[in-house]
């Protein structure tokens, strides 16, 4: 359902990156390396050292701005990955980027609007998505149905639907796809699982989630025109089409309805899934199965604080009641007009238990005892470096990586969605985890996608 686009060519790549195609497939299948590197940019004065050519994979970047500025920078400054080529719809946000990833990595990769491109592209091991939501599905679905493994950013798609084909396609094409929840690789959170499983907590039948830092109104720009060079059409992809605004576009397109999922999609989806590993990882601890999906969510909330634009809820209550016996609890609070935090952090998640609970932050996680003495603390960052380096390796091993977009990327994303679904309705609805459906409710089915996608940017077939 996609126009036929050229394949890539005129390549002005060194001699060494043309190596052999035999040889770095064959290492592809090998064992990883497992090395874990720091950001190279941070004090590079020369190109980031490297492995061999026929050891590295070659990705295309989709995106060059916003977050994928940064995924840009991690992916040239590993060694065992080589940025070939970088699709951005604006010309005027490239610049910068192409120039970091080219003293990074020491040569310059060829650079294209449409993103098809690097689809067609049978050199490309990789195609890593740092777009808006509404553009994660189309590009991780073609790239898994061309045979690359897949780097996209939280939540997998714009709804339900996106990601239950993003599954698909991961699924039936046995592709790789690491979901960018990089807290999921930090020894942050890692350590905090690893207290939680050791049993100090006790029984555990609460986790919560919260986003509590202040943000700023976006006011209520007019309508103009699209920056010089940009194809607007193609930007605005599967969504209705819409007159150009400020406002929905670069950096708040995620606070609309037709491009985002508000902040529940944006931070909460981190928060949620923190909260959500630390609660599943007590319950294994206690002798039971671990959490899979919730039975019920109700939700509540609106746009209540903010006077601008912005169409998400900036206040929100979500409880999600995972079954079991007893169940358990998962709530989600959003604040984002308070100017202080929460538990001591303005964004977080914690789990409580009868001897103990657990505070997890950006900066590190700290454990308390029942009469709220604090007993262990563990600092650390939320730094993606490791989160790439995990994918990188499960390219080369065929290991799920550690957000695995079918068995954690996109559960995550699930609980945003339906968190939004829940509130929207003011309601509580009930999930059919089989299905991805809800029970008897046709209001709420009718928000798990959108109405229709837009030609000619259809939601692939599987």
């Amino acid at each position: 359902c996609l126009p036929a686009t050229p394949p890539v060519t005129d390549r002005a790549f060194t001699l060494e990156v043309l190596m052999s195609q035999i040889h770095r497939r064959r290492f592809l299948n090998q064992t990883a390396t497992g090395a874990v590197v720091l950001p190279a940019w941070l004090s590079q004065s020369a190109p980031a050292a490297k492995a061999p050519a026929s050891e590295r994979v070659r990705v295309g970047m989709v995106g060059a701005a916003g977050r994928a500025s940064a995924l840009n920078r991690i992916f040239a400054s590993n060694p065992n990955a080589d940025i070939v080529a970088i699709a951005e719809i604006d010309p005027q946000r490239l610049p910068q980027t192409l120039q970091q990833v080219t003293e990074i990595q020491g040569f310059k990769p060829e650079t294209t609007k449409d993103f098809r491109r690097l689809i067609d592209d049978p050199s490309l091991d990789v195609i890593c998505v740092g777009t808006p939501d509404h553009w994660h599905a189309i590009p991780t679905i073609l790239g898994c149905m061309a045979g690359k493994d897949v780097y996209v950013e939280k939540p997998d798609g714009h709804d339900i639907v996106e990601g239950q084909r993003m599954v698909q396609a991961m699924r039936k094409y046995k592709r790789v796809v690491q979901m960018g929840s990089q807290h999921r690789s930090t020894e942050r959170m890692q350590t905090a699982l690893a207290y939680i499983r050791e049993g100090h907590l006790g029984k555990c039948l609460v986790a919560k989630a919260w986003e509590s830092s202040k943000q700023g109104e976006i006011g209520r720009p007019a309508d103009g025109q699209p920056p010089n060079g940009v194809d607007y059409d193609m930007w605005l992809g599967s969504a209705p089409k819409r007159p150009f605004n400020p406002n929905r576009f670069h950096g708040r397109w995620r606070w609309f309805f037709d491009y985002g999922s508000g902040d529940l999609g944006n931070d909460g989806v981190h928060r949620l899934d923190m909260a959500f590993a630390a609660l599943s990882a007590a319950v294994e601890t206690e002798g039971e199965q671990p959490l899979q999906m919730p039975r019920t969510i109700s939700g509540t909330g609106g746009k209540w604080y903010f006077d601008d634009a912005q169409e998400w809820p900036d206040t929100m209550q979500v409880t999600y009641e995972y079954p079991g016996s007893p169940p358990r609890i998962l709530t989600y609070e959003m604040r984002v007009w308070c100017p202080y935090g929460y538990l001591g952090e303005s964004e977080g998640a914690a789990v409580f238990g009868d001897q103990g609970y657990v505070i997890l932050g950006n900066r590190g996680w700290r454990a308390y005892t029942r009469g709220g003495e604090l007993v262990q603390e563990h600092g650390g960052d939320s730094d993606a470096t490791p989160h790439v380096q995990n994918f990188i390796d499960c390219v080369k091993t065929r290991n799920r990586p550690y957000c695995d977009l079918e068995t954690v990327g996109h559960p995550a994303s699930v609980l945003c969605h339906a968190g939004n679904i829940a509130t929207q309705l003011g309601r509580t609805i009930t999930f059919d985890a089989d299905t991805e459906t809800f029970v008897n409710d046709k209001d709420a089915d009718a928000l798990r996608g959108r109405p229709e996608w837009r030609k000619p940017w259809v939601l692939p077939m599987v």
